[in-house]
């Protein structure tokens, strides 16, 4: 039973892998888009770094400041 709704909730491996590398090259790609103010670039930058950490990626704080 566990398992079902872990697999419903998070997906398979194969999707977690998927969204994991999708979310790092969102992070590694990441831009202002053109007419983005910065409080919305922020919410983005925000969303796939806690993402990424959901999936055990570790972020050193210069690493963010230096990217953001």
């Amino acid at each position: 039973m566990w398992y079902i709704l872990e697999v419903t909730h998070e997906g398979t491996s194969d999707v977690k892998r998927a969204r994991k590398l999708t979310l790092i090259q969102e992070y590694e790609l990441f831009r202002m888009q053109p007419g983005e103010i910065i409080i919305d670039m922020l919410k983005n930058f925000t969303h796939t770094v806690n993402h990424l950490i959901s999936f055990g990626k570790i972020f050193y704080m210069d690493e963010l400041n230096i990217k953001f």
